[in-house]
This record gives structure tokens, C-alpha cells and sequence, in this order.
């Protein structure tokens, strides 16, 4: 297994909780989209520094700082959680780019991936994980597409190639600076 240095977890980076739902309107609701933000952060950070393989709904839990049943109330496995964890970042990440102009969002986009702790962590111990994430089933990518191009206000083909720039960025992110010409690039020829 390769080493690298630090992981971005090391910086303290915590998933921000989940947008609003309509209709949650109750003090109950309210305390349990807090519970599961929570519970969600606690994974991010779990998945962060483990991996997901080697992550249990025990170390979730610890790291959420809640009793096991806590979490089993609101997921009944780990895939669950992982599964709500990742739509929960592709909604923060379609808002983050939702409310900037195209070059900027990309680069903000570009940033988000390539630094995202727990992509890094699976890039390095669990490529089979991540390959497993990148080659969704069709139906899952175009859904992906079209959050992008509502993100963006951009047509399907130009979602499909930011998408797939976004894959890369996943594999190997390569440097800040070059990630930003990239964005800027990437937008003029979009355009």
C-alpha cells in the first residue's frame, strides 16, 4: 500500500448539514435533521479516517458522538449511511456551485473534489471503492449530469464533460494552480 502525507481530515473539515426540507417544520423534525447532520458529519469523519471498509456503525457512532442505537435509528447499515453521505455532498456541492457564476463555480468545484477527505482516503486505500463510486450505473451518472447542468445553467453535453473532468480531478487531483486554469478553461470553452 502507498503512503502520502497528511489527509485533509487532518484540517478539521466537516461536512456542513443537510439543505432544508420542505415540510420539517416541527421542533421533532428539526432535532432529528439535526441528529442526522450530525450523524453524517460523524461518517465523513469516520470514512475520513479509516476508510469506508474498514469503518464500522461503531466508529460512525463514536464519531458522530451518539450511542449506536442513535444511529441505527436512522440508518439500519453502513451502505445507508454512506449512500445518504454522498447525496448529501452532491446537494451541498450542486448549491455551492448553483450560486456562482460558471468559471467560478467550477473552480470551486474543482477545489471541493480534489481536496475532499474521504476521496482522498479512498483514492489511496480503497481504489477499489472509488472505481466502484466513479462507474455508477447510468442512470445514477445522468442524474449527476443533470444536477450539474442545472448547477451550472449549462446543456447536457457541456454537464458531461464537467462531470468527467470532476471524475479525473477524483483520480488524481494534481495542484491548485493548475486545477484553477483548468476551471477557467474548461468555462471559456463551455462558454
Amino acid at each position: 500500500m502507498v503512503t502520502v502525507g497528511p489527509l485533509p481530515q487532518d484540517a478539521g473539515w466537516v461536512p456542513p448539514p443537510p439543505a432544508h426540507v420542505p415540510g420539517a417544520h416541527t421542533r421533532s423534525g428539526n432535532a432529528m435533521g439535526r441528529t442526522r447532520a450530525g450523524l453524517l458529519a460523524g461518517a465523513a469523519r469516520a470514512f475520513a479516517q479509516r476508510g469506508v471498509r474498514r469503518s464500522t456503525m461503531q466508529s460512525i457512532a463514536a464519531a458522530a458522538g451518539v450511542a449506536k442505537a442513535t444511529l441505527y435509528n436512522h440508518f439500519r447499515t453502513k451502505d445507508e449511511v454512506a449512500r445518504a453521505l454522498l447525496a448529501a455532498e452532491l446537494d451541498r456541492l450542486g448549491a455551492l456551485a448553483a450560486g456562482l457564476p460558471p468559471p467560478a463555480a467550477l473552480d470551486a468545484l474543482a477545489e471541493e473534489v480534489a481536496g475532499h477527505p474521504v476521496l482522498r482516503r479512498l483514492t489511496v486505500e480503497e481504489p477499489e471503492t472509488l472505481v466502484a463510486l466513479l462507474a455508477a450505473d447510468p442512470a445514477c451518472w445522468a442524474q449527476l449530469r443533470d444536477r450539474i447542468a442545472a448547477a451550472l445553467r449549462a446543456d447536457r453535453v457541456a454537464a458531461e464533460v464537467v462531470v468527467r473532468w470532476l471524475a479525473a480531478l477524483v483520480l488524481q487531483p494534481g495542484d491548485s494552480g493548475t486545477r484553477r486554469t483548468s476551471a477557467a478553461r474548461l468555462a471559456a470553452l463551455l462558454g
